[in-house]
């Protein structure tokens, strides 16, 4: 592929995804206008490798993509080099996770994990079907869980898992616990990936999300696409840094946002 300047990279619920229905049908034109310039779409998610395979074919992305909020990025085989597909971790394993986690359990802390729930559970708590269910719990080194606990109990939760260097990030629905790094982290490692391949590109990267745990994210991309939602409040950006607030949440917004950037940006 001819490298254009510009990578966006998305979050996908509550941004791209319809925050009850995931659906993304209202963002076609734009993503069409994307595809049609050859500009990368990173989808960029908490979502598990099973569940992201499954909509990027849906809707025919061969990118690279991001899984559960930075603990991987997937290359496609043969996209920067002659090669095949290349997974990279970036964090503690999902068993180490887990293994911290039941210590915490047993000193009083409750809550409840994808790992203690059941496919129909899952699906009950996210609206999946049970197939979607048994996609999201198929986790590489994240556990999202829901919080049992007092309120007041949960900084100390909190500290717990940094002492033994793992953070809970806040997600549309879920707490998610997992090593120190995040969407920008992997981010960062791809853009360095695209400029290696093609130096002679000034990249530039465009970051949409709605939730707290793309604040490092919209933060590290050149221009940032605060989605409209609940969480989108809780989002703070340095001061200057160039920013874009849409109107309207999820998919519509979506469609509405990238369509101005890529004019405000000169592609015809």
């Amino acid at each position: 592929m001819a490298g254009p300047a510009l990578i966006v990279f998305s979050d996908l619920d509550g941004t791209l995804l319809d925050h009850d229905t995931y659906d993304w049908s209202p963002a076609r034109p734009a993503l069409e206008r994307l595809k049609a310039l050859a500009i990368p779409l990173v989808l960029t998610s908490s979502k598990t490798r099973a569940e992201m395979d499954d909509l990027r074919a849906q809707m025919g992305n061969h990118h690279p993509f991001i899984v559960e909020n930075g603990a991987a990025t997937v290359i496609p085989g043969d996209y920067f080099a002659p090669g095949p597909e290349q997974v990279s971790c970036l964090g503690a394993g999902r068993g180490e996770i887990l293994e911290h986690l039941r210590l915490l359990r047993s000193q009083g802390f409750r809550f409840i994990g994808f790992a203690d729930m059941t496919d129909a559970e899952v699906a009950g708590h996210t609206g999946l079907d049970p197939e979607g269910a048994r996609r999201a719990r198929d986790r590489i080194a994240t556990e999202p869980l829901l919080w049992q606990g007092q309120p007041s109990e949960l900084e100390q939760f909190r500290r717990a898992l940094e002492s033994e260097g793992l953070q809970l990030l806040s997600g549309g629905r879920f707490l998610h616990v997992m090593g120190q790094f995040d969407k920008a982290d992997a981010m960062a490692q791809l853009v360095q990936r695209y400029r290696s391949a093609w130096p002679e590109e000034d990249w530039q990267t465009v970051a949409l999300g709605d939730s707290p745990n793309d604040q490092a994210m919209l933060a590290g991309a050149d221009l940032a696409v605060v989605m409209a939602g609940p969480g989108a409040s809780r989002i703070t950006l340095p001061s200057g840094h160039r920013v874009i607030r849409s109107q309207q949440p999820g998919p519509v917004g979506w469609n509405q946002c990238v369509l101005e950037i890529l004019e405000r940006y000169g592609y015809q």
